[in-house]
């Protein structure tokens, strides 16, 4: 059995096509045909099914994946372990959102970099259903997600964090030391909040159609560090998990607000698929991101 055409089937089963699959690869349609077929006939069962031009996995397609992510994971091991180098080594592609990409390598990169110079890392910032969907089709190592706890027998999830969130604005504003208020006492404030849709701001949202009210805010973007220095110079009003707003509430420039009746459940959950080949470099991220970013 060879293993390219291992590696061919998995892309076609994850990519749902033979096309997309020669052009990820770089082989013609007929070459990504001819290992599929090469496979099915030593395997002597079928592995697709072909429609009108649609593919689907059969069952028995069904049952060797698993077994090819294992056989590849092995192989790849193997030739890890025959490599003499002693520093850890390779390239790693994360996927996280703005803030915790943000937080990342501004307080610990320089940090990893220098612990582990040979390491390459690639971050991406993304929502969390396509985070995973860059799981599933193996176009990402791993995700950090800040958003309603996720689980799925798909995946393993290497730490979790549930989060403090507070709505926070300017230590002089109006608000500033009150205490008991509810979301309807600043609802109709000046609001800047990271996009719709993505992240805790879709759950935040969530919560507020519970209670049949929304916020149409003044500004939208998915930068962090922008939203907090807009805050310290003006009277808006924004929800951000503490871990952003930290250094600006111990300066001084922020305050949180003490809303007492919106009880949001934010988590940050290191996550990679189960039939991940786990290399030494990205334990060695995995293991280090462990111990910085979820040491709260």
């Amino acid at each position: 059995m060879e293993l390219r055409n291992l590696t061919t089937f998995i892309q076609v089963a994850e990519l749902g096509s033979f096309t997309k699959a020669a052009e990820q690869l770089g082989y013609s349609q007929s070459t990504i045909s001819f290992q599929i077929k090469q496979l099915e006939d030593e395997l002597d069962c079928l592995l697709f099914e072909r429609i009108n031009h649609t593919i689907t996995l059969t069952e028995r397609g069904h049952e060797l994946i698993s077994y090819a992510h294992q056989i590849l994971s092995l192989t790849e091991e193997f030739k890890e372990n025959l490599t003499k180098e002693q520093d850890c080594s390779g390239h790693i592609h994360i996927v996280t959102p703005d803030s915790v990409c943000e937080e990342m390598i501004s307080s610990h990169y320089m940090d990893f970099h220098k612990k582990h110079p040979a390491i390459s890392i690639k971050f991406t910032t993304a929502d969390t259903s396509v985070m995973f969907d860059m799981l599933d089709h193996n176009e990402a190592d791993a995700i950090i997600t800040l958003d309603s706890h996720s689980y799925r027998n798909d995946y393993v999830i290497a730490k979790e964090q549930l989060l403090s969130m507070h709505f926070v604005t300017n230590a002089k504003s109006k608000f500033a030391g009150m205490k008991n208020l509810k979301i309807a006492d600043i609802i109709n404030e000046p609001f800047i909040l990271t996009e719709y849709g993505q992240g805790y701001r879709r759950v935040f949202d969530k919560e507020l159609a519970k209670k049949s009210l929304d916020i149409t805010p003044v500004l939208e973007i998915g930068r962090t560090d922008i939203i907090t220095s807009i805050l310290a110079q003006s009277n808006m009003i924004s929800y951000l998990p503490d871990f952003v707003t930290k250094p600006l509430i111990e300066s001084g420039s922020l305050c949180y607000l003490d809303v007492t009746d919106m009880n949001i459940d934010i988590w940050k959950q290191l996550i990679y698929h189960k039939n991940k080949w786990i290399s030494k470099s990205l334990k060695t991220f995995i293991e280090y991101v462990k111990a910085v970013e979820f040491s709260n």
